[in-house]
């Protein structure tokens, strides 16, 4: 092992029995043999990384990708099929936080016991038992049996134990979000300290954000395989994009599988095809509409899109009454209620639709700035003034936006930023 690394990983690998149907008592063990088939499978399929000493590492990905497999590989908790694993160091793990609690015992006794798993000498344990106590918070309850805490107090306890054992290697898994809004603060700020102490940390986490914080380096591992490693920023960007392209594929195909159903069932459905379950409609169906569909720069039906795309709204009639005119009008909702954009022809151009017997108006945005998220669209058409609703369908259908972005908010315009004149 190198002098300057405190973790070693060579090539590991790691697969498990995954039972398809398996019996519960020996009887049914004996009597249906059948159920007892299972499959094999390669959680890690040879993964490989150095950790130097005062470093911290975070491990990214879906889940079941092998993030938190290789963490517990780490604490040996399991072991690898092949490979090997060198670790120097008194290593803490904040992984099942509390697993050795009992719960008769009171939480002054279960300090001992905790942080006697962790390798500490009753004496080492005597002289950080009031910090362990003071970090809790739980100074009121400390000797009263930890069956009666809450899971919030029993999180906290835990988590004061694991990071207070003075350990040169700390492994954490999914963790961060222990007790209210204040205590997880604290931890993460605590967790700062560690790691300008010299601590070499791994974290396992979603939060990407909380990674970039406290981490050196990242790594992406994907379906058992290291896919990306380096800077947290730029191997998020990576993961954040493929993420997005994995989900927008999904939602793809779930909405064509669902207008297909819809075709299907044409007949039985009181609402148009082009119209999600949850739609509402309402007017006299004197004008009505016979498609409305969001399309991208190269005329595709979709509806997902990123920020910045090229975004047309089209919006397909029929005009059963020789109408003249109308005007048409859309409004775009969040999914939490909030209306983030309405627009209506005539208030736009300044003038009214000539109706036709059939005829499409359309909406062109050369660059949808939306942030990212799930919006709704409401469409109605109605004579001039607003006299006659001929048609207001509300909740027509979904549309999701992904972004890179970092930056948050609703509407996330185009921007360039530049340092002492010389554009970034």
């Amino acid at each position: 092992m190198k002098p300057e690394n405190a973790i070693e990983v060579k090539d590991i690998k790691k697969s498990f029995k995954v039972f398809l149907d398996k019996g519960n008592s020996l009887k049914e063990k004996v009597i249906f043999k059948k159920r007892n088939r299972y499959e094999i499978r390669q959680v890690l399929q040879g993964i490989s990384f150095e950790v130097k000493k005062g470093e911290a590492i975070g491990l990214i990905g879906h889940n079941g990708c092998g993030k938190s497999t290789t963490l517990k590989l780490l604490t040996k908790i399991i072991y690898p099929d092949s490979g090997s694993i060198e670790m120097s160091g008194r290593v803490s793990s904040l992984i099942e936080l509390g697993a050795g609690f009992h719960p008769d015992m009171s939480g002054r006794e279960n300090i001992y016991t905790n942080a006697a798993i962790f390798g500490l000498t009753k004496k080492e344990i005597d002289a950080r038992l009031d910090d362990i106590i003071r970090f809790s918070e739980l100074e009121e309850y400390i000797d009263n049996p930890v069956r009666t805490y809450s899971s919030g107090m029993y999180m906290r306890l835990a988590f004061s134990v694991a990071i207070n054992v003075d350990a040169e290697i700390l492994l954490i898994d999914e963790i961060l979000a222990v007790g209210d809004v204040n205590f997880q603060a604290k931890c993460f700020e605590k967790l700062k300290d560690i790691k300008r102490a010299g601590t070499t940390i791994v974290i396992v986490s979603h939060s990407l954000e909380q990674i970039e914080q406290i981490c050196d380096r990242s790594y992406w591992i994907d379906e058992g395989l290291i896919k990306a490693e380096g800077n947290p920023i730029s191997v998020h960007e990576t993961y954040l994009s493929a993420m997005n392209k994995n989900m927008q594929e999904r939602i793809e195909k779930e909405d064509a599988e669902i207008e297909l159903e819809h075709e299907k069932n044409a007949e039985d459905r009181e609402l148009p095809v082009f119209c999600s379950d949850i739609a509402e409609r309402k007017g006299s169906l004197d004008v009505e509409f016979t498609d409305v569909k969001a399309v991208n720069a190269e005329g595709e039906k979709k509806r997902t899109f990123n920020t910045g795309d090229e975004l047309s709204l089209e919006f397909s009639y029929k005009n059963h009454i020789n109408a003249a005119q109308a005007n048409i009008e859309f409004s775009i909702f969040r999914d939490d209620g909030i209306c983030v954009y309405r627009n209506n022809y005539e208030f736009a151009t300044g003038k009214l639709i000539e109706l036709k017997d059939e005829g499409k108006v359309s909406i062109t945005f050369p660059t949808f700035g939306f942030a990212k998220g799930v919006y709704l669209l409401n469409v109605a058409i109605y004579s001039p003034g607003g006299l006659d609703m001929f048609d207001e369908i509300n909740n027509i259908f979904k549309i999701n936006i992904f972004s890179e972005e970092r930056a948050t908010g609703v509407y996330l315009p185009e921007c360039n930023w530049s340092n002492n004149g010389e554009r970034v």
